[in-house]
């Protein structure tokens, strides 16, 4: 490890995407839970995207992300023609901005997804007098309070209660917006360019079931990333800190 500030910063790019890669696509064919109205499931996967965010930045994780989920389908069949990387790469994208204290961008981005998951005329917008986006709501409100701001500070103390705040505080927030993004995709793919979903289906069974379920999916999707998360993060951070210290994510 003391050689390891003397290897390229080109190597080093290049060792990570190859190992995080496998890794995404190892888990990608894992599944996590079935997903209403597809024949399909979540991947165990999915947990990673806000730990590739902020241990490899936006744009190392994010290509980690596409490489990882384009192996994966070799044994995963694709589902959103081939678009099957956007969640992930959403939630990763957003945590690695929020980590190099770029907030703004990640804000109009959640933003954009809400108001398109919204407008689309699948959406439901009401399970009930409750809003179906409500938690997706809640995470907008604390991405703009102060906590979306400190949360990336947290992390980078890498003291284990800071940590395991700021690490659930950017799970919940990544987690959200992937899971708007995978909705759309399911519209605008499934529903509207393939056709493989009859509209009525959305309103009758898509949605009012993944209201139900969407907040515990979700939860365990924060908990699985704070789990793994906590000692995986004070460990990479720590012992690569000479290399963290070049413009790996820049």
């Amino acid at each position: 490890m003391s050689d390891f500030s003397k290897i390229s910063n080109r190597t080093k790019i290049t060792a990570f995407l190859i190992v995080f890669s496998a890794l995404y696509a190892a888990l990608r064919p894992v599944p996590l839970g079935h997903i209403i109205g597809l024949s399909t499931t979540f991947s165990v996967s999915d947990f990673l995207a806000p730990l590739y965010g902020i241990i490899l930045g936006p744009y190392v994780g994010g290509l980690s992300v596409i490489i990882g989920t384009f192996l994966g389908m070799t044994i995963k069949a694709p589902v959103f023609m081939g678009l099957d990387f956007l969640p992930a790469l959403v939630n990763t994208v957003a945590i690695g901005f929020l980590i190099k204290r770029k907030w703004a961008p990640v804000i109009v981005l959640n933003i954009i997804l809400l108001l398109a998951f919204i407008l689309n005329p699948l959406t439901t917008l009401f399970i009930g007098p409750v809003p179906f986006v409500w938690l997706h709501i809640v995470a907008l409100l604390v991405l703009i309070s102060p906590l979306g701001r400190k949360a990336g500070q947290w992390v980078e103390t890498l003291k284990p209660k800071f940590l395991t705040a700021g690490l659930a505080i950017l799970a919940f927030v990544g987690t959200m917006m992937q899971h708007l993004t995978g909705n759309i995709l399911t519209e605008v793919v499934l529903g509207q360019v393939v056709g493989s979903i009859a509209p009525e289906t959305f309103s009758t069974i898509i949605w009012p079931g993944a209201f139900v379920l969407y907040p515990w999916e979700r939860l365990v999707l924060i908990i699985l990333s704070v789990v793994v998360g906590v000692p995986l993060v004070r460990t990479l951070k720590k012992s690569l800190l000479p290399f963290q210290k070049q413009p790996l994510q820049q």
